[in-house]
């Protein structure tokens, strides 16, 4: 009876944490506290949602898996090292709090297992600050969601084998759902796109971690592996973006119950709140061990930012835990805090990262290592004066129709490998570069650059580009690829000119059909 109250104290408290702009999942922490203080109890509706959204979570990680973007040392290697480093931490300090106050309740197994959660980065947090900034095709982005994969499969494992289960003699048939890959695919290409694909992808998630508890294996690991099988295909990338809210939305109710199951002791309470504040330990670390890896000191440095906070998938696995009875389930209350305090002290940090690098450039420009990639541009843009931001779809035809009017002195700049390789392949003058990178453009002759074309990604990219530009000294023409009229309307105001891509393919297709009957 309660659990449409539940829902919208859930969406209430949400949008009061985007009006702060904070994660929504903060609020949906805090609503489950407060109604735990108000004795709600909820019906079976919570829980079932929230078993549901971690299921599609391990799905659409297991979509995503692409193993060839995981063998890179400077991914493994910085996400295994970095948290065997934290496993001794907080190990070490679990382990002397549980000595010095025996009412924790901690032995070495339960501070292992509390350590092992706190060794995460959240994905969810990642994700949401690189979309708002434009920036997840960058090298940094990559780099960050690269390490969070590797932390999220380490943690499927242990929840894989969390609930103890021996696998039957019958799961060997599981190995037949490898040649019926093909076949999978074709069902989701006859599905189309509409709601019969997001359906039959729902279908897949579900059933398939039924039929992998059928077995004895766990069905968490079981939607893994099944979204694994259909990785790197185009209609896997596809349905990982339809499930995409539907995952967020179930989730919701993992957050709720956590809050639900109300306020840890204040011993516990206490400890939290040191354990959050260590959260700003992780950003040092990381950069560390990125530019030993070679990476570049601001790729780095953003990077580590974006990596500083703590999990929801720590959150999964202490309710598992304590689901298990190898944890007091107060800690899925005070974990839930942790990460909240974490996000609260993370959000600042990344709102400003950019201010941030800049001021302390010269301090960080000093972990660059010997064999970190180079910023690529010559310091002329190859003798360019016109130059396109993003070879896509868009910046090739921009590219294409401006070498064709003006010759050689157009540029095409991206930060994609394959892109590039591609472009070089058809003979365009392509260099490989983060757009947004000011040491990028530190080595530009801005005085020979008359005019930018911005066809980056998304309107906050192309936002974030163009103010750099200002920032730095460009004089020149900057026009922007907009789709709503809103980011021309912002867009203007601060003097860059917009192409409304929608209105002016709507132009070129009338034009094109009247050629017909003219």
């Amino acid at each position: 009876m309660f659990d449409p109250v539940v829902i919208l104290c859930a969406l209430l408290f949400g949008i009061v944490a985007r009006a702060f702009g904070l994660p929504a999942l903060i609020g949906y922490l805090v609503a489950g506290f407060v109604l735990h203080e108000f004795q709600v109890v909820p019906g079976a509706l919570i829980d079932t949602i929230a078993q549901l959204g971690v299921t599609l979570l391990l799905f659409s990680i297991g979509l995503k898996l692409r193993v060839g973007d995981l063998l890179a040392l400077n991914i493994w290697g910085t996400a295994l090292i970095h948290m065997a480093l934290l496993q001794l931490l907080f190990t070490a300090l679990l382990y002397g709090a549980a000595q010095f106050s025996p009412g924790l309740g901690l032995e070495l197994p339960s501070v292992l297992i509390l350590a092992f959660a706190l060794t995460f980065s959240s994905t969810v947090f990642v994700m949401q600050i690189m979309q708002e900034r434009g920036e997840l095709s960058s090298r940094h982005a990559k780099i960050a969601i690269g390490i969070l994969i590797i932390q999220d499969i380490a943690a499927v494992v242990f929840l894989g084998f969390s609930a103890g289960k021996v696998p039957q003699m019958s799961a060997l048939w599981l190995l037949l759902l490898i040649p019926l890959r093909p076949v999978l695919i074709r069902l989701l290409s006859l599905a189309g796109h509409g709601e019969l694909f997001t359906l039959f992808g729902l279908a897949l998630a579900i059933l398939g971690a039924q039929l992998f508890e059928s077995v004895g294996v766990k069905g968490d690991l079981g939607a893994l592996i099944l979204g694994f099988l259909l990785a790197g295909d185009q209609k896997a990338k596809e349905l990982a973006k339809n499930l995409l809210y539907f995952k967020d939305l179930f989730l919701v109710g993992f957050f709720l119950s956590i809050g639900l199951g109300g306020w840890p002791s204040s011993q516990v309470l206490v400890l939290a709140v040191v354990i959050a504040g260590l959260c700003l330990l992780k950003p040092p670390l990381y950069f560390m061990l990125m530019t030993r890896f070679h990476a570049r000191p601001r790729t780095a440095f953003l990077a580590s930012l974006s990596l500083a906070n703590f999990s929801e998938f720590g959150l999964i696995v202490v309710a598992v835990a304590a689901t298990a009875g190898w944890l007091d389930p107060q800690w899925s209350a005070a974990i839930s805090l942790v990460v909240a305090a974490s996000f609260l002290i993370s959000t600042p940090l990344n709102v400003y990262s950019h201010d941030i690098y800049l001021r302390w450039h010269p301090n960080l420009a000093r972990y660059r290592s010997e064999g970190a990639e180079g910023v690529g541009p010559s310091h002329d843009l190859m003798g360019a004066s016109i130059c396109v931001l993003g070879m896509g779809t868009i910046g090739t035809g921009a590219y294409s129709a401006m070498h064709d009017q003006y010759g050689d002195c157009v540029v095409g700049v991206d930060d994609n490998d394959k892109k590039l390789e591609h472009h070089l392949r058809e003979g365009r003058k392509v260099l490989a570069a983060d757009a947004s990178d000011p040491d990028f453009w530190t080595g530009v002759r801005l005085d020979q650059l008359q005019l930018v074309m911005l066809a980056l990604t998304n309107h906050e990219e192309n936002l974030l580009v163009s103010s750099l530009l200002r920032e730095i000294g460009y004089e020149g023409e900057i026009a922007a690829v907009v789709k709503f009229q809103e980011e021309a309307e912002e867009l203007e105001s601060l003097g860059i000119s917009s192409f409304d891509l929608y209105a002016e393919a709507g132009r070129g297709f009338a034009a094109h059909a009247a050629s017909r009957i003219s």
